[in-house]
């Protein structure tokens, strides 16, 4: 069934970065792997429609599903069918992907205000997190900031972790929403946390890839770049894997940050995954590129489009969104080649990357959520 949702006004804007994008950020150091094959047929079994999706990546518990709109607005989703559970509304705009668990989803949001009278006109930004429970909706608590978080929030055991465009990382108490720590590194983020034994790996739009103690925010070490850290890094057998805007693709030692390799694409990287002893890394040029974990490319295919989200991963293949094509590819990992094609019927413009739940994968486009999974076998077709 195709559902619509009204608003007084669409308030359209791009990331055109990882961070907005990846499939389900729950702290670990390898992204979770697509239970579903991805290089068999598959079909839409449902789609939701609304005029006013974002460039958001939506959150997801065990059955169900948290699509971020334009205009403040969370909508839950049944993940078997898409039948509405309820909507929410935030206030101000969404402004970080969100995070779910199995008592209720994270949500940070920005409202823009007008400063002081001798600045008349002059308009600031402030931040809030919330919890929404899980069955009604309702707010459970919600904690102000100085100013929006960005990129995606991360759960990792009883922690919140985010980070935000005023230069501070920050970790939530899950249950009651007060701040475990905060810290000022300089520079906005625009990030992803990623969580790896104990440290919190987070990427700054100064180009610092930034290593913190995840117990009390402490910096231990940071590697410079010459470009925006926005995706969520690799954590593989001591090193460290991530991309940066300067072009480059960086391994350095998980301990120190010592660099171990670097290896350059044709532009800015804007994802990295760690799949089968190797990377995939994904890059504005309009590349995919499969690295060894010691920087031998053992493979490059060109996609119909850039490619500003997070693959989805499966152990079959990796499914690619590539903005302004019409369908969303998959590659095998051995060599790359084109192994499947979502069609979407209409051009992709979000960069929300394609989560898995259960036996769907789920797409952003302009106009809703898709769900594709493999035909249904009818009872008759069994019995014949």
């Amino acid at each position: 069934m195709w559902k619509t949702i009204s608003s007084k006004g669409i308030y359209l804007f791009f990331f055109v970065v990882v961070a907005c994008g990846f499939a389900r950020p729950t702290g670990e150091a390898a992204l979770p792997t697509a239970k579903v094959a991805l290089s068999q047929p598959l079909t839409i079994r449902w789609r939701y429609g609304s005029h006013l999706t974002v460039d958001l990546t939506p959150a997801y518990d065990g059955d169900r599903i948290y699509l971020p709109l334009a205009g403040g607005t969370l909508v839950s989703l049944q993940a078997k069918d898409g039948q509405l559970n309820w909507l929410a509304e935030m206030g101000g705009e969404l402004s970080a992907s969100p995070v779910a668990d199995d008592r209720g989803v994270y949500v940070a949001s920005e409202i823009e205000e007008e400063t002081g009278k001798l600045e008349a006109g002059v308009r600031r930004a402030t931040g809030t997190v919330r919890v929404v429970g899980r069955e009604g909706g309702v707010t459970l608590w919600m904690r102000t900031l100085a100013g929006p978080l960005r990129g995606a929030l991360t759960i990792s055991g009883n922690i919140l972790l985010a980070a935000g465009g005023d230069g501070r990382v920050y970790a939530f108490d899950r249950v009651t929403g007060e701040i475990e720590w905060s810290v000022y590194s300089g520079g906005s983020f625009n990030c992803w946390p990623v969580v790896s034994a104990g440290l919190v790996y987070v990427g700054n739009e100064d180009g610092s890839l930034l290593v913190l103690e995840e117990t009390t925010g402490k910096i231990l070490w940071r590697y410079r770049t010459k470009g925006p850290v926005r995706g969520p890094v690799a954590v593989v057998n001591g090193a460290v894997y991530f991309g940066s805007g300067d072009g480059y693709v960086y391994a350095v030692n998980s301990a120190n940050g010592r660099l171990l390799w670097r290896k350059r694409t044709g532009a800015a990287v804007q994802a990295v995954a760690h799949v089968e002893d190797a990377l995939l890394v994904a890059s504005l040029d309009n590349f995919v590129y499969r690295f060894s974990l010691n920087g031998a490319r053992v493979w490059k295919r060109q996609l119909p489009g850039r490619i500003a989200s997070q693959p989805l991963t499966a152990t079959d293949g990796a499914l690619f969104t590539p903005l302004a094509s019409l369908a969303g590819v998959v590659l095998g990992l051995r060599d790359g080649r084109q192994i499947n094609s979502l069609p979407t019927g209409e051009e992709i413009t979000r960069s929300a990357s394609p989560i898995a739940i259960g036996d769907a994968v789920l797409l952003t486009t302009e106009h809703g959520l898709l769900a594709f999974a493999q035909p249904r076998v009818s009872q008759e077709s069994v019995s014949r």
